[in-house]
């Protein structure tokens, strides 16, 4: 784990055996597909499985589009197939990512991996049996904000 570089947007609790992103301004293929690399290199490196929260309320613009979307979660189903079931959370309130995430859901469907779309984050945490302060938003100082649940 010591070895792997996590981008400034996330943050990944050993303990909680939880990695949470947040992405922020213009959401695209490049934010997208550092995070993908992330992903394959913690799965290859720790013995335990991870669940994944995406916290996208900060990311004010979407340059993604429905093909990419299925390109991504097709990739991440094989790339993850015959592993431990992990959870996968994403918080949304924009339209246009709420229904990329139903999209990652659907076609991760029957795959270890189980993607659910939030739109409150504490039903997130919930649901990934995490702290509600890991899953918090995080201010410009860095420190947790209660400003949106």
């Amino acid at each position: 784990m010591n070895k792997i570089k996590l981008p400034s947007d996330a943050e990944f609790y050993e303990d909680n055996h939880l990695l949470v992103w947040r992405p922020f301004g213009l959401l695209n293929k490049t934010a997208v597909n550092d995070i993908v690399t992330i992903l394959g290199e913690l799965e290859a490196a720790l013995d335990e499985p991870f669940n994944r929260f995406s916290d996208t309320l900060a990311a004010d613009a979407v340059d993604l589009n429905f093909e990419y979307i299925i390109q991504v979660s097709l990739y991440r189903r094989h790339a993850y197939a015959n592993r431990p079931p992990v959870k996968s959370a994403m918080l949304a309130t924009d339209s246009t990512l709420i229904h990329y995430g139903k999209v990652h859901a659907l076609l991760t469907q029957g795959s270890p991996i189980k993607a659910l779309v939030f739109q409150d984050r504490r039903e997130a945490a919930q649901w990934l049996r995490a702290p509600i302060e890991l899953l918090a938003a995080k201010s410009l100082a860095g420190e947790a904000s209660d400003k949106i649940q």
